[in-house]
């Protein structure tokens, strides 16, 4: 069985607030019921209050499911649910309907008016503003909860209440159907915030990756675009010279072979640039990706005088655990810290997004934690990650300095 908090741990921001936003807008229902039981209870007994709640859990009911789908409306998934929101506002008339037609004809007592009285009111705000969900425009929203507030008004007048009261009616369900109305469009606006933000953050990726192979590609074309311009035209004098019984044809080719090795060595020297980490700058890019995804970064440390190759490893390891930060965790605040302890450089990354009671992570680890174990044994590094307390993910990394350069790192600092 699985825990809450790792189900509510792997849903990502906005699947969260699309969560959250759903169950608010159920426990209005529940918040509906409850007014009607209180009320029931309070003024006429168990009876009043079961048989007036039998009809508020009906009616809760289908708000409940005007909302799910009104909202899977807003988010683009099924059509707009026409048929249902027309449905709640007839069912709410009725009950409203059957509510002030029982307070002013039916029996008589105080506690069946307040009940009743109760009853109108609370399906009347309810009702309007779980339509104004499925309803796109603001001047439909409006018209909404202006058309329930008069129909409130005329429909109190015509069963015989005084016209202040029925005045007083209408003004109160306006301003308890307007803010319904609001809480809803507001809700449904912040949703769509929250998918649109992820959204262009998942852009912005994707941009910063093109980017990346259109520089790439366009250092490729650099390289080999001349030379095999170049080579293409000795080439064809070559074979010219060969049809003439010229000498020089040889020469030529040998020409083409040697711009053609040239040609293998500066497309290795690109590609080997295109490869190499500098934990540096990697240290800056993860400070500034950080910070755009809102999340408290900090980085410290010193990197002047590590080897090459120790700052290559140690910068995959800065690479991989943004990206895990940034991808597997809600996180709001991450450290970055760079140290020299007794001739090692560790490197820490730690951060507040891990699941709680997702425990250490084994030596296997998954396929990016595998890979920098790799990378790191080729230097004589070790890779830790677990969680050392609630809610705190660490990732440490550890590679020995050669002693010349511990020596200097040790006089610098």
């Amino acid at each position: 069985m699985r825990r809450p908090t790792r189900w509510w741990g792997r849903k990502s921001t906005p699947a969260k607030v699309e969560t959250y936003t759903r169950w608010s807008f159920h426990f209005f229902g529940v918040i509906e019921l409850l007014v009607i039981l209180l009320t029931g209870v309070e003024q006429g007994g168990a009876r009043l209050a079961a048989a007036a709640s039998l009809v508020v859990v009906a009616h809760a009911s289908v708000c409940m499911l005007v909302a799910s789908r009104s909202l899977d409306w807003t988010l683009g998934r099924r059509a707009q649910p026409v048929r249902l929101l027309w449905g709640l506002a007839a069912f709410t008339s009725v009950i409203a309907l059957g509510a002030i037609g029982l307070a002013e004809r039916g029996p008589g007592g105080d506690a069946v008016e307040t009940v009743a009285g109760t009853t109108f009111s609370v399906v009347l705000c309810f009702g309007s503003g779980v339509i104004a969900l499925g309803v796109r425009s603001r001047l439909r929203v409006a018209a909404v909860v202006g058309g329930f507030a008069l129909g409130a008004g005329l429909l109190s007048f015509a069963v015989g209440t005084p016209a202040l009261a029925a005045l007083v009616m209408a003004c109160a369900v306006l301003v308890a159907g307007a803010f319904m109305a609001f809480t809803s469009v507001f809700s449904v606006w912040l949703l769509n915030a929250v998918y649109a933000l992820d959204e262009a953050k998942e852009t912005r990726t994707r941009l910063a990756v093109a980017e990346e192979r259109l520089r790439f590609g366009r250092d490729l074309h650099d390289v080999m675009g001349r030379n095999l311009a170049v080579i293409a035209l000795k080439s064809e004098l070559a074979v010219q010279l060969s049809r003439r019984g010229r000498t020089e044809a040889v020469e030529q080719m040998i020409e083409v072979q040697r711009i053609a090795q040239e040609s293998q060595r500066e497309v290795r020297d690109v590609v080997r640039g295109y490869r190499e980490v500098v934990l540096e700058v990697e240290l800056a890019g993860a400070r500034g990706v950080l910070t755009a995804a809102g999340i408290d970064a900090r980085v410290t440390g010193e990197t002047a005088g590590l080897p090459a190759e120790v700052q290559s490893a140690l910068g995959w390891v800065v690479r991989e655990a943004t990206t895990n930060v940034l991808r597997h965790g809600d996180a709001k605040k991450c450290s970055v810290t760079v140290r020299l302890r007794e001739g090692r450089v560790v490197l820490t990354v730690e951060n507040d997004g891990v699941a709680e009671g997702s425990g250490p992570v084994p030596a296997g680890g998954g396929s990016g934690l595998a890979g920098l174990r790799e990378r790191l044994s080729a230097v004589d590094g070790t890779l830790r990650a677990g969680s050392p307390g609630k809610g705190v993910f660490r990732l440490t990394a550890e590679v020995p300095l050669p002693p010349a350069a511990a020596t200097v790192r040790e006089a610098a600092s």
